[in-house]
Protein backbone atom coordinates (compact mmCIF):
# COMPACT_ATOMS: atom_id res chain seq x y z
CA UNK A 1 0.00 0.00 0.00
CA UNK A 2 1.41 3.42 -0.98
CA UNK A 3 1.85 6.38 1.31
CA UNK A 4 -0.85 8.20 -0.60
CA UNK A 5 -3.37 5.41 0.07
CA UNK A 6 -2.34 5.36 3.72
CA UNK A 7 -2.80 9.11 3.95
CA UNK A 8 -6.23 8.94 2.35
CA UNK A 9 -7.35 6.16 4.67
CA UNK A 10 -5.99 8.06 7.65
CA UNK A 11 -7.83 11.22 6.57
CA UNK A 12 -11.04 9.22 6.06
CA UNK A 13 -10.65 7.65 9.51
CA UNK A 14 -10.09 11.07 11.06
CA UNK A 15 -13.19 12.37 9.26
CA UNK A 16 -15.29 9.49 10.61
CA UNK A 17 -13.89 10.10 14.10
CA UNK A 18 -14.80 13.77 13.91
CA UNK A 19 -18.34 12.86 12.77
CA UNK A 20 -18.69 10.40 15.65
CA UNK A 21 -17.38 12.87 18.21
CA UNK A 22 -19.07 16.03 17.02
CA UNK A 23 -21.81 14.68 14.77
CA UNK A 24 -25.49 15.48 15.02
CA UNK A 25 -26.28 11.95 16.23
CA UNK A 26 -23.86 12.30 19.14
CA UNK A 27 -25.21 15.72 20.06
CA UNK A 28 -28.80 14.43 19.99
CA UNK A 29 -27.98 11.42 22.17
CA UNK A 30 -25.98 13.53 24.63
CA UNK A 31 -28.79 16.08 24.81
CA UNK A 32 -31.40 13.38 25.46
CA UNK A 33 -29.27 11.74 28.13
CA UNK A 34 -28.42 15.04 29.85
CA UNK A 35 -32.06 16.11 29.90
CA UNK A 36 -33.14 12.70 31.23
CA UNK A 37 -30.38 12.77 33.86
CA UNK A 38 -31.29 16.27 34.99
CA UNK A 39 -34.98 15.31 35.11
CA UNK A 40 -34.25 12.14 37.06
CA UNK A 41 -31.97 13.92 39.54
CA UNK A 42 -34.48 16.73 39.97
CA UNK A 43 -37.34 14.28 40.50
CA UNK A 44 -35.22 12.31 42.98
CA UNK A 45 -34.32 15.44 44.93
CA UNK A 46 -37.93 16.64 45.04
CA UNK A 47 -39.23 13.19 46.01
CA UNK A 48 -36.62 12.88 48.75
CA UNK A 49 -37.39 16.33 50.08
CA UNK A 50 -41.15 15.80 50.09
CA UNK A 51 -40.89 12.32 51.60
CA UNK A 52 -38.47 13.44 54.29
CA UNK A 53 -40.65 16.45 55.11
CA UNK A 54 -43.77 14.28 55.31
CA UNK A 55 -42.12 11.69 57.54
CA UNK A 56 -40.63 14.25 59.89
CA UNK A 57 -43.84 16.29 59.96
CA UNK A 58 -45.89 13.23 60.88
CA UNK A 59 -43.40 12.22 63.57
CA UNK A 60 -43.15 15.65 65.15
CA UNK A 61 -46.94 16.17 65.11
CA UNK A 62 -47.46 12.81 66.76
CA UNK A 63 -44.74 13.56 69.33
CA UNK A 64 -46.15 17.00 70.21
CA UNK A 65 -49.70 15.65 70.52
CA UNK A 66 -48.60 12.70 72.67
CA UNK A 67 -46.53 14.89 75.00
CA UNK A 68 -49.27 17.49 75.33
CA UNK A 69 -52.00 14.93 76.11
CA UNK A 70 -49.85 12.95 78.56
CA UNK A 71 -48.59 15.98 80.43
CA UNK A 72 -52.07 17.47 80.64
CA UNK A 73 -53.57 14.27 82.06
CA UNK A 74 -50.85 13.76 84.71
CA UNK A 75 -50.38 17.41 85.68
CA UNK A 76 -53.97 17.60 87.01
CA UNK A 77 -52.96 15.55 90.10
CA UNK A 78 -49.53 17.12 90.52
CA UNK A 79 -48.86 19.54 93.36
CA UNK A 80 -46.58 22.52 93.01
CA UNK A 81 -43.96 23.10 94.29
CA UNK A 82 -42.64 19.54 93.99
CA UNK A 83 -39.64 17.92 95.63
CA UNK A 84 -37.03 15.83 93.86
CA UNK A 85 -38.88 12.60 94.49
CA UNK A 86 -42.27 13.72 93.15
CA UNK A 87 -40.56 15.38 90.18
CA UNK A 88 -38.83 12.11 89.29
CA UNK A 89 -42.12 10.20 89.62
CA UNK A 90 -43.78 12.76 87.32
CA UNK A 91 -41.05 12.30 84.67
CA UNK A 92 -41.41 8.52 84.83
CA UNK A 93 -45.21 8.63 84.41
CA UNK A 94 -44.96 10.95 81.40
CA UNK A 95 -42.33 8.71 79.80
CA UNK A 96 -44.40 5.56 80.31
CA UNK A 97 -47.37 7.12 78.59
CA UNK A 98 -45.61 8.29 75.41
CA UNK A 99 -43.48 5.26 74.55
CA UNK A 100 -39.73 4.91 74.27
CA UNK A 101 -38.88 8.54 74.86
CA UNK A 102 -36.61 10.18 77.40
CA UNK A 103 -38.47 12.75 79.52
CA UNK A 104 -36.75 15.58 81.37
CA UNK A 105 -38.75 17.64 83.89
CA UNK A 106 -37.44 20.92 85.30
CA UNK A 107 -38.73 23.04 88.15
CA UNK A 108 -36.52 25.93 89.06
CA UNK A 109 -33.26 24.26 90.19
CA UNK A 110 -34.70 20.75 90.31
CA UNK A 111 -34.20 18.40 87.32
CA UNK A 112 -35.63 14.90 86.93
CA UNK A 113 -34.91 12.44 84.08
CA UNK A 114 -36.98 9.35 83.31
CA UNK A 115 -33.78 7.47 82.40
CA UNK A 116 -31.15 8.26 84.97
CA UNK A 117 -28.36 6.94 82.71
CA UNK A 118 -29.25 9.14 79.75
CA UNK A 119 -27.12 12.18 78.87
CA UNK A 120 -29.57 14.95 78.08
CA UNK A 121 -27.51 18.11 78.38
CA UNK A 122 -26.35 18.09 74.77
CA UNK A 123 -29.76 17.33 73.35
CA UNK A 124 -31.81 20.08 74.98
CA UNK A 125 -30.50 23.39 73.66
CA UNK A 126 -30.54 26.72 75.44
CA UNK A 127 -32.73 28.17 72.67
CA UNK A 128 -35.42 25.54 73.24
CA UNK A 129 -35.34 26.01 77.04
CA UNK A 130 -35.71 29.76 76.59
CA UNK A 131 -38.66 29.30 74.20
CA UNK A 132 -40.42 26.95 76.65
CA UNK A 133 -39.73 29.22 79.60
CA UNK A 134 -41.29 32.11 77.70
CA UNK A 135 -44.58 30.18 77.56
CA UNK A 136 -46.94 30.00 74.62
CA UNK A 137 -47.46 26.25 74.31
CA UNK A 138 -45.44 23.31 73.04
CA UNK A 139 -42.19 23.88 71.17
CA UNK A 140 -40.02 21.41 69.27
CA UNK A 141 -36.55 21.32 67.76
CA UNK A 142 -34.63 18.78 65.66
CA UNK A 143 -31.04 18.34 66.82
CA UNK A 144 -28.10 16.15 65.92
CA UNK A 145 -26.26 14.74 68.89
CA UNK A 146 -23.17 12.59 68.41
CA UNK A 147 -24.08 12.14 64.75
CA UNK A 148 -27.60 10.92 65.41
CA UNK A 149 -30.86 12.86 64.82
CA UNK A 150 -33.31 13.58 67.62
CA UNK A 151 -36.59 15.47 68.03
CA UNK A 152 -36.93 17.40 71.32
CA UNK A 153 -40.43 18.58 72.35
CA UNK A 154 -40.75 21.01 75.23
CA UNK A 155 -43.76 22.59 76.88
CA UNK A 156 -44.58 24.48 80.08
CA UNK A 157 -47.19 23.10 82.52
CA UNK A 158 -50.05 25.53 83.32
CA UNK A 159 -52.40 25.59 86.28
CA UNK A 160 -55.55 23.51 85.87
CA UNK A 161 -57.91 26.23 87.19
CA UNK A 162 -58.12 27.90 83.78
CA UNK A 163 -55.49 30.48 84.60
CA UNK A 164 -53.05 31.01 81.75
CA UNK A 165 -50.16 31.42 84.18
CA UNK A 166 -47.40 28.82 83.97
CA UNK A 167 -46.61 26.78 87.03
CA UNK A 168 -42.84 26.91 86.50
CA UNK A 169 -42.82 23.22 85.63
CA UNK A 170 -41.17 22.46 82.25
CA UNK A 171 -41.34 19.12 80.44
CA UNK A 172 -38.99 17.98 77.63
CA UNK A 173 -39.44 14.75 75.66
CA UNK A 174 -36.53 13.45 73.49
CA UNK A 175 -37.54 11.24 70.56
CA UNK A 176 -35.03 9.20 68.51
CA UNK A 177 -35.33 9.93 64.73
CA UNK A 178 -32.96 7.25 63.45
CA UNK A 179 -35.84 5.09 62.20
CA UNK A 180 -37.24 7.98 60.18
CA UNK A 181 -33.77 8.78 58.84
CA UNK A 182 -33.31 5.18 57.73
CA UNK A 183 -36.72 5.18 56.05
CA UNK A 184 -35.97 8.32 54.02
CA UNK A 185 -32.48 7.01 53.17
CA UNK A 186 -33.99 3.77 51.89
CA UNK A 187 -36.44 5.77 49.80
CA UNK A 188 -33.57 7.82 48.37
CA UNK A 189 -31.60 4.70 47.51
CA UNK A 190 -34.55 3.16 45.71
CA UNK A 191 -35.18 6.33 43.70
CA UNK A 192 -31.47 6.68 42.94
CA UNK A 193 -31.36 3.09 41.71
CA UNK A 194 -34.05 3.97 39.20
CA UNK A 195 -31.96 6.77 37.63
CA UNK A 196 -29.64 4.41 35.73
CA UNK A 197 -32.49 2.58 33.90
CA UNK A 198 -34.09 5.91 33.08
CA UNK A 199 -30.85 7.26 31.59
CA UNK A 200 -30.26 4.02 29.66
CA UNK A 201 -33.81 4.09 28.33
CA UNK A 202 -33.41 7.74 27.30
CA UNK A 203 -30.19 6.85 25.44
CA UNK A 204 -31.99 4.08 23.53
CA UNK A 205 -34.88 6.40 22.70
CA UNK A 206 -32.38 9.08 21.65
CA UNK A 207 -30.66 6.67 19.28
CA UNK A 208 -33.99 5.70 17.75
CA UNK A 209 -35.03 9.33 17.40
CA UNK A 210 -31.65 10.30 15.98
CA UNK A 211 -31.86 7.51 13.42
CA UNK A 212 -35.32 8.66 12.39
CA UNK A 213 -34.19 12.26 12.03
CA UNK A 214 -30.74 11.65 10.55
CA UNK A 215 -31.67 9.01 7.98
CA UNK A 216 -33.26 11.53 5.59
CA UNK A 217 -30.50 14.02 6.42
CA UNK A 218 -27.85 11.46 5.37
CA UNK A 219 -29.76 10.73 2.17
CA UNK A 220 -29.94 14.44 1.47
CA UNK A 221 -26.21 14.76 2.17
CA UNK A 222 -25.38 11.94 -0.28
CA UNK A 223 -27.62 13.52 -2.90
CA UNK A 224 -25.97 16.91 -2.38
CA UNK A 225 -22.50 15.40 -2.79
CA UNK A 226 -23.63 13.62 -5.93
CA UNK A 227 -25.04 16.87 -7.29
CA UNK A 228 -21.79 18.67 -6.48
CA UNK A 229 -19.86 15.92 -8.27
CA UNK A 230 -21.85 16.57 -11.44
CA UNK A 231 -24.62 13.97 -11.22
CA UNK A 232 -27.49 16.32 -11.97
CA UNK A 233 -29.97 13.44 -12.07
CA UNK A 234 -29.67 12.89 -8.32
CA UNK A 235 -32.98 13.14 -6.46
CA UNK A 236 -34.22 12.45 -2.92
CA UNK A 237 -37.33 10.41 -2.13
CA UNK A 238 -39.95 12.59 -0.39
CA UNK A 239 -41.76 10.84 2.46
CA UNK A 240 -44.11 12.41 4.99
CA UNK A 241 -45.22 15.98 5.43
CA UNK A 242 -42.75 17.33 7.99
CA UNK A 243 -39.93 19.86 7.67
CA UNK A 244 -37.51 17.24 6.34
CA UNK A 245 -39.98 16.33 3.60
CA UNK A 246 -40.24 20.02 2.68
CA UNK A 247 -36.44 20.21 2.58
CA UNK A 248 -36.22 17.15 0.32
CA UNK A 249 -38.92 18.59 -1.93
CA UNK A 250 -37.05 21.90 -2.17
CA UNK A 251 -33.81 20.04 -2.98
CA UNK A 252 -35.51 18.15 -5.80
CA UNK A 253 -36.97 21.35 -7.21
CA UNK A 254 -33.55 23.02 -7.10
CA UNK A 255 -31.95 19.99 -8.78
CA UNK A 256 -34.65 20.06 -11.51
CA UNK A 257 -33.99 23.74 -12.14
CA UNK A 258 -30.23 23.20 -12.16
CA UNK A 259 -30.50 20.27 -14.55
CA UNK A 260 -32.74 22.26 -16.88
CA UNK A 261 -30.35 25.23 -16.81
CA UNK A 262 -27.39 22.95 -17.44
CA UNK A 263 -29.11 21.27 -20.37
CA UNK A 264 -30.02 24.65 -21.81
CA UNK A 265 -26.47 25.96 -21.38
CA UNK A 266 -25.01 22.83 -22.95
CA UNK A 267 -27.36 23.15 -25.88
CA UNK A 268 -26.49 26.81 -26.34
CA UNK A 269 -22.79 26.01 -26.07
CA UNK A 270 -23.09 23.24 -28.64
CA UNK A 271 -24.97 25.59 -30.97
CA UNK A 272 -22.31 28.26 -30.51
CA UNK A 273 -19.52 25.76 -31.28
CA UNK A 274 -21.34 24.53 -34.36
CA UNK A 275 -21.95 28.12 -35.46
CA UNK A 276 -18.28 29.03 -35.11
CA UNK A 277 -17.19 25.86 -36.88
CA UNK A 278 -19.72 26.34 -39.68
CA UNK A 279 -18.82 29.99 -40.17
CA UNK A 280 -15.11 29.24 -40.16
CA UNK A 281 -15.62 26.42 -42.65
CA UNK A 282 -17.75 28.58 -44.93
CA UNK A 283 -15.17 31.37 -44.84
CA UNK A 284 -12.28 29.17 -45.91
CA UNK A 285 -13.30 28.99 -49.59
CA UNK A 286 -13.84 32.75 -50.15
CA UNK A 287 -10.74 33.49 -48.05
CA UNK A 288 -8.69 31.20 -50.27
CA UNK A 289 -9.82 33.17 -53.31
CA UNK A 290 -9.17 36.48 -51.54
CA UNK A 291 -5.70 35.30 -50.51
CA UNK A 292 -4.80 34.45 -54.12
CA UNK A 293 -6.04 37.82 -55.33
CA UNK A 294 -4.19 39.64 -52.53
CA UNK A 295 -1.01 37.73 -53.40
CA UNK A 296 -1.29 38.79 -57.04
CA UNK A 297 -1.86 42.42 -56.02
CA UNK A 298 1.18 42.33 -53.68
CA UNK A 299 3.39 40.90 -56.43
CA UNK A 300 2.37 43.74 -58.78
CA UNK A 301 2.40 46.42 -56.06
CA UNK A 302 5.71 47.85 -57.32
CA UNK A 303 4.06 48.67 -60.64
CA UNK A 304 1.13 50.50 -59.02
CA UNK A 305 0.95 54.12 -57.85
CA UNK A 306 2.17 54.63 -54.25
CA UNK A 307 -1.31 54.89 -52.70
CA UNK A 308 -2.60 51.86 -54.61
CA UNK A 309 0.53 49.87 -53.71
CA UNK A 310 0.10 50.68 -49.98
CA UNK A 311 -3.56 49.65 -50.19
CA UNK A 312 -2.65 46.39 -51.94
CA UNK A 313 -0.10 45.48 -49.26
CA UNK A 314 -2.59 46.36 -46.49
CA UNK A 315 -5.24 44.20 -48.09
CA UNK A 316 -2.76 41.35 -48.32
CA UNK A 317 -1.73 41.64 -44.66
CA UNK A 318 -5.30 41.85 -43.38
CA UNK A 319 -6.39 38.96 -45.59
CA UNK A 320 -3.57 36.86 -44.19
CA UNK A 321 -4.53 37.85 -40.66
CA UNK A 322 -8.19 36.97 -41.34
CA UNK A 323 -7.11 33.60 -42.73
CA UNK A 324 -5.10 32.91 -39.55
CA UNK A 325 -8.09 33.93 -37.41
CA UNK A 326 -10.30 31.45 -39.27
CA UNK A 327 -7.71 28.71 -38.80
CA UNK A 328 -7.50 29.52 -35.09
CA UNK A 329 -11.27 29.40 -34.75
CA UNK A 330 -11.34 26.03 -36.48
CA UNK A 331 -8.63 24.78 -34.09
CA UNK A 332 -10.48 26.06 -30.99
CA UNK A 333 -13.68 24.44 -32.28
CA UNK A 334 -11.87 21.11 -32.55
CA UNK A 335 -10.64 21.46 -28.95
CA UNK A 336 -14.16 22.28 -27.74
CA UNK A 337 -15.62 19.32 -29.60
CA UNK A 338 -12.96 16.98 -28.11
CA UNK A 339 -12.02 16.09 -31.68
CA UNK A 340 -8.27 16.71 -31.23
CA UNK A 341 -5.86 13.79 -31.25
CA UNK A 342 -2.13 13.65 -30.59
CA UNK A 343 0.21 12.31 -33.24
CA UNK A 344 3.00 11.70 -30.73
CA UNK A 345 6.41 10.33 -31.67
CA UNK A 346 9.88 10.44 -30.19
CA UNK A 347 11.09 13.98 -30.91
CA UNK A 348 14.20 16.01 -30.25
CA UNK A 349 12.74 19.09 -28.56
CA UNK A 350 15.75 21.33 -29.28
CA UNK A 351 15.58 20.57 -33.03
CA UNK A 352 11.85 21.30 -33.01
CA UNK A 353 12.42 24.70 -31.36
CA UNK A 354 15.17 25.63 -33.85
CA UNK A 355 13.04 24.58 -36.82
CA UNK A 356 10.08 26.62 -35.55
CA UNK A 357 12.20 29.76 -35.15
CA UNK A 358 13.89 29.28 -38.55
CA UNK A 359 10.58 28.70 -40.34
CA UNK A 360 9.36 32.14 -39.22
CA UNK A 361 12.64 33.98 -39.64
CA UNK A 362 13.15 34.60 -35.94
CA UNK A 363 16.53 32.93 -35.51
CA UNK A 364 18.43 36.22 -35.49
CA UNK A 365 15.93 37.92 -33.17
CA UNK A 366 15.81 35.31 -30.42
CA UNK A 367 18.57 34.06 -28.11
CA UNK A 368 18.40 30.33 -27.42
CA UNK A 369 19.83 28.20 -24.61
CA UNK A 370 18.77 24.71 -25.60
CA UNK A 371 19.86 21.64 -23.65
CA UNK A 372 20.99 18.91 -26.00
CA UNK A 373 19.58 15.39 -26.19
CA UNK A 374 16.18 16.30 -24.72
CA UNK A 375 13.97 13.75 -26.42
CA UNK A 376 10.35 13.12 -25.52
CA UNK A 377 7.22 11.61 -27.01
CA UNK A 378 5.27 14.64 -28.24
CA UNK A 379 3.28 15.87 -31.22
CA UNK A 380 5.91 17.83 -33.15
CA UNK A 381 3.35 20.01 -34.98
CA UNK A 382 1.66 21.06 -31.76
CA UNK A 383 4.98 21.86 -30.06
CA UNK A 384 5.72 24.05 -33.09
CA UNK A 385 2.38 25.84 -32.56
CA UNK A 386 3.19 26.44 -28.87
CA UNK A 387 6.65 27.83 -29.64
CA UNK A 388 5.28 30.06 -32.42
CA UNK A 389 2.60 31.49 -30.17
CA UNK A 390 4.81 32.13 -27.14
CA UNK A 391 7.76 33.58 -29.08
CA UNK A 392 5.49 35.60 -31.37
CA UNK A 393 3.72 37.01 -28.34
CA UNK A 394 7.08 38.01 -26.79
CA UNK A 395 8.22 39.67 -30.04
CA UNK A 396 5.02 41.66 -30.40
CA UNK A 397 4.51 42.81 -26.81
CA UNK A 398 7.90 42.45 -25.12
CA UNK A 399 11.28 44.02 -25.69
CA UNK A 400 14.58 42.46 -26.70
CA UNK A 401 16.44 40.43 -25.90
CA UNK A 402 13.98 37.55 -26.26
CA UNK A 403 15.41 34.33 -24.80
CA UNK A 404 14.23 30.73 -25.19
CA UNK A 405 15.62 28.25 -22.64
CA UNK A 406 15.11 24.48 -22.86
CA UNK A 407 15.91 22.11 -20.01
CA UNK A 408 14.63 19.33 -17.79
CA UNK A 409 13.53 19.31 -14.16
CA UNK A 410 12.91 16.59 -11.62
CA UNK A 411 10.01 17.09 -9.21
CA UNK A 412 8.07 14.95 -6.74
CA UNK A 413 5.56 14.11 -9.48
CA UNK A 414 8.17 13.00 -12.04
CA UNK A 415 10.56 14.37 -14.66
CA UNK A 416 9.53 17.32 -16.80
CA UNK A 417 10.60 19.17 -19.94
CA UNK A 418 10.68 22.93 -19.35
CA UNK A 419 10.74 25.56 -22.07
CA UNK A 420 10.97 29.22 -20.96
CA UNK A 421 10.23 32.16 -23.24
CA UNK A 422 11.28 35.46 -21.63
CA UNK A 423 11.34 39.05 -22.78
CA UNK A 424 12.68 42.23 -21.15
CA UNK A 425 9.73 44.54 -21.69
CA UNK A 426 7.43 46.15 -19.15
CA UNK A 427 5.83 42.83 -18.23
CA UNK A 428 2.16 42.10 -17.78
CA UNK A 429 -0.10 44.81 -16.34
CA UNK A 430 -1.81 44.19 -12.99
CA UNK A 431 -4.60 41.65 -13.26
CA UNK A 432 -3.49 40.35 -16.68
CA UNK A 433 -1.70 37.25 -15.38
CA UNK A 434 -4.98 35.55 -14.43
CA UNK A 435 -6.57 36.29 -17.82
CA UNK A 436 -3.67 36.07 -20.25
CA UNK A 437 -4.83 32.63 -21.47
CA UNK A 438 -8.44 33.69 -21.97
CA UNK A 439 -9.75 33.71 -25.52
CA UNK A 440 -9.57 37.08 -27.28
CA UNK A 441 -8.08 38.71 -24.18
CA UNK A 442 -5.70 41.57 -25.00
CA UNK A 443 -3.56 42.87 -22.15
CA UNK A 444 -2.42 45.84 -24.26
CA UNK A 445 -5.41 47.46 -25.94
CA UNK A 446 -3.17 49.97 -27.74
CA UNK A 447 -0.89 47.42 -29.38
CA UNK A 448 -0.34 47.62 -33.11
CA UNK A 449 -1.26 44.96 -35.55
CA UNK A 450 2.27 43.77 -36.20
CA UNK A 451 1.37 40.11 -36.35
CA UNK A 452 1.75 39.83 -40.10
CA UNK A 453 5.15 41.42 -40.00
CA UNK A 454 6.43 39.21 -37.20
CA UNK A 455 4.90 36.08 -38.61
CA UNK A 456 3.08 35.33 -35.33
CA UNK A 457 -0.61 35.15 -34.47
CA UNK A 458 -2.59 38.35 -33.94
CA UNK A 459 -6.02 36.79 -33.47
CA UNK A 460 -6.16 36.92 -29.67
CA UNK A 461 -6.38 33.12 -29.55
CA UNK A 462 -2.67 32.31 -29.58
CA UNK A 463 -2.06 31.81 -25.85
CA UNK A 464 -5.38 29.95 -25.46
CA UNK A 465 -4.43 27.52 -28.26
CA UNK A 466 -0.94 27.11 -26.78
CA UNK A 467 -2.38 26.20 -23.38
CA UNK A 468 -4.84 23.71 -24.92
CA UNK A 469 -1.96 22.01 -26.78
CA UNK A 470 0.08 21.84 -23.56
CA UNK A 471 -2.82 20.28 -21.66
CA UNK A 472 -3.29 17.80 -24.49
CA UNK A 473 0.24 16.57 -23.69
CA UNK A 474 -0.53 16.42 -19.96
CA UNK A 475 1.39 19.63 -19.29
CA UNK A 476 0.68 23.26 -18.62
CA UNK A 477 1.93 26.80 -19.20
CA UNK A 478 2.70 29.20 -16.37
CA UNK A 479 3.37 32.92 -16.56
CA UNK A 480 5.36 35.06 -14.15
CA UNK A 481 7.29 38.33 -13.99
CA UNK A 482 10.95 38.05 -14.97
CA UNK A 483 13.68 38.83 -12.43
CA UNK A 484 14.90 41.74 -14.62
CA UNK A 485 11.50 42.82 -15.90
CA UNK A 486 9.35 41.49 -18.66
CA UNK A 487 7.21 38.35 -18.70
CA UNK A 488 8.31 34.70 -18.53
CA UNK A 489 6.09 32.00 -20.03
CA UNK A 490 7.10 28.48 -18.95
CA UNK A 491 5.91 25.38 -20.81
CA UNK A 492 6.04 22.20 -18.67
CA UNK A 493 5.57 18.81 -20.35
CA UNK A 494 5.97 15.36 -18.78
CA UNK A 495 9.19 13.78 -20.03
CA UNK A 496 7.97 10.58 -21.67
CA UNK A 497 10.74 8.91 -23.60
CA UNK A 498 10.26 6.76 -26.69
CA UNK A 499 11.21 3.51 -24.91
CA UNK A 500 8.66 4.28 -22.13
CA UNK A 501 5.97 4.92 -24.73
CA UNK A 502 6.80 1.62 -26.45
CA UNK A 503 6.38 -0.22 -23.15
Amino acid sequence: MSRTDSGRRGAAAKGRTRRLVGGLRTRLVVTFVVVALISAVTATALAYRDARTAVLQRTQNAAVDDVRERVTSIAADFDVPPDQRTLSRFATKVSEGIGARIVVVRYQDLVAVSDSLADTEGRITAELRAAVRAGGGARFQRVVWRGEPYLVVGMPVRYADGDRRTSGLEVFAITDLRAERDDTAALLDSVRAGVAPVVLLSAVLALLAAGTVLRPVRKLGRATRGLAAGDLGTRVAVTGHDELADLARTFNESADALQASDAELREQEAKARRFVADVSHELRTPLAAMTMMATVLEEDADQLPPDAARAARTVGAETARLARLVEDLMEISRFDAKAVRLNATGTDIADTVRASLALRGWTDRVRTHLQADVRAVVDRRRIDVIVANLVGNALRHGAPPITVTLGTAVAADGEWVTLEVADHGTGLPPGARERVFDRFYKADEARTRGAAEDGGRGSGLGTAIALENARLHGGTIDVADGPQGGAVFTLRLPLRRAEEDAE
